[in-house]
């Protein structure tokens, strides 16, 4: 954070894929280096039952097979599309079927939200929520 800084607007940290919305400061878009660091970071970190089947490539490149080779960027455009962004973040574990409300993952920035009055606890809870089929997939 100190070489690379950024503000983690919103995240949420599933067993097969994470998702971020971070603010970079302004004139850096270097979000590549910092993806290296953390998926970096983490591996070492990460213990050997997790790291999953290894691939004679990534074998010979030093990789982990904890994370896949890529990421997906997408430029938060305004204030609606932010809030499509943060809802979709703090929602995908419920959609993945891993908690029946935000309320209930304990990795993601969801409480933070709730801590701030932007969330109600319950937010999530009472119906399933449908999002536009662009949210998330860019």
């Amino acid at each position: 954070m100190k070489q690379h800084p950024m503000k983690i607007d919103a995240i949420a940290i599933l067993p097969e894929h994470i998702h971020c919305i971070w603010t970079l400061p302004e004139k850096d878009a270097d979000f590549s280096t910092r993806w290296r660091l953390i998926k970096s970071y983490f591996s070492r970190k990460c213990h050997f039952y997790y790291q999953g089947k290894m691939t004679s490539s990534r074998k010979q490149k030093g990789e982990k097979a904890i994370w896949q080779r890529r990421f997906w960027k997408h430029q938060i455009r305004d204030d609606r599309d932010f809030v499509n962004h943060l809802e979709y973040t703090h929602y995908n574990p419920v959609h993945h079927g891993l908690v029946f409300a935000p309320k209930d993952w304990q990795y993601s920035s969801f409480h933070r939200y709730v801590e701030a009055g932007v969330y109600d606890l319950m937010w999530g809870a009472e119906e399933r929520l449908i999002f536009n089929n662009n949210i998330g997939k860019e």
